[in-house]
């Protein structure tokens, strides 16, 4: 049977429930993503690479708030494309061939000036934040062919915008993102799956809270609607990127950032 976007009533039955995934959600954007899809009506395997108590308390919790959501935690580190490989079969063990969505969070920063860059943390970076979804789609597009429809979402930044001082790394991978989508993109088109990426801005999660002040203030001035963005904020926009609502979207990059380049 070909998936369909859920209407927001729960399937009871988890073989016949349409699935996604969300790499990266024991916290912050990733989390957001797996209990705003959760309350979309999607079973939900998310990954989380170390934050064993508070991806378990992750479940815990939704599943008090939403009574009947169909969860999966899995240890996966997505810059092991084996472990990438293994959270898809658990997935599918667990919920059945109607993969919908993956949605590729989980990613990791290791700031700096180039000229000061110890070589494993570009390529740590890249590793995660580039090569991780890359093995993700990979092992995804399987089942989401044989489907003949599905989507996927990949998590970029302004950094692979725009660029920023001291994220080379960053910013490279996150660029990166952005030819693999419009690769991808077109080359799935053709059997029903769309693919797109969304930017952030500074959204309201660790690593903006370890911001100094004044860096802070600064970026708030920069930033149209006055305010950083809040880990929702990208959730609603992955949430219509996997609906029916964006069937006809493709191959695009949808900036959320409170108007931070303008």
């Amino acid at each position: 049977m070909t998936p369909t976007a859920p209407t927001g009533k729960i399937d009871q039955t988890p073989d016949l429930q349409p699935w996604v995934i969300v790499t990266g959600a024991s916290r912050g954007i990733g989390q957001a993503c797996a209990s705003r899809l959760a309350r979309d009506g999607y079973g939900i395997l998310f990954t989380y690479r170390s934050r064993s108590a508070e991806a378990q308390a992750f479940v815990t919790d939704l599943k008090q708030a939403l009574p009947g959501a169909a969860l999966l935690a899995f240890q996966a580190d997505v810059s092991q494309e084996a472990a990438c490989r293994s959270a898809v079969e658990a997935g599918k063990a667990c919920f059945g061939d109607r993969l919908w969505g993956l949605v590729n969070n989980a990613g990791i920063n290791r700031d700096g000036l180039l000229l000061r860059m110890k070589t494993e943390d570009m390529e740590d970076v890249i590793k995660t934040d580039l090569l991780g979804p890359m093995y993700m789609i990979k092992a995804c597009l399987p089942l989401l062919l044989r489907n003949r429809a599905g989507r996927v979402v990949n998590i970029s930044s302004v950094s692979g915008l725009y660029g920023n001082a001291g994220q080379a790394n960053y910013a490279a991978a996150k660029a990166g993102i952005l030819g693999l989508t419009r690769s991808v993109a077109k080359e799935t088109a053709s059997r029903g799956i769309t693919c797109n990426a969304i930017a952030p801005g500074f959204i309201q999660t660790d690593m903006t809270q370890a911001l100094p002040e004044k860096s802070r203030e600064a970026i708030l001035q920069q930033i149209a609607l006055k305010r950083f963005g809040q880990p929702d904020d990208i959730a609603a926009a992955v949430s219509f990127l996997l609906s029916a609502d964006a069937a006809y979207i493709t191959g695009q990059v949808l900036e959320v950032s409170g108007g931070l380049t303008m």
